[in-house]
């Protein structure tokens, strides 16, 4: 993976944001970033919370039962 970034020149990234101005036009760039933004803080804040929940809950011990 690290070996396709190095192909990337300065002339493909200028032609990929030319396309992407192209595509959504220049005043909804800012707000797609606005709502992206918005989601990964959401994402990492969902992951603290789960982590805490588990560092909190008390591990139970599960023994598995003879079957009957």
């Amino acid at each position: 993976m690290p070996q396709m970034l190095a192909v990337l020149s300065g002339t493909h990234v200028v032609l990929v944001v030319v396309v992407v101005l192209l595509l959504f036009g220049a005043q909804k760039i800012p707000e797609l970033a606005r709502s992206l933004g918005s989601g990964m803080s959401q994402f990492k804040k969902g992951l603290r919370e789960g982590e805490q929940a588990l560092l909190q809950e008390p591990l139970k011990e599960t023994t598995p039962q003879p079957p009957e």
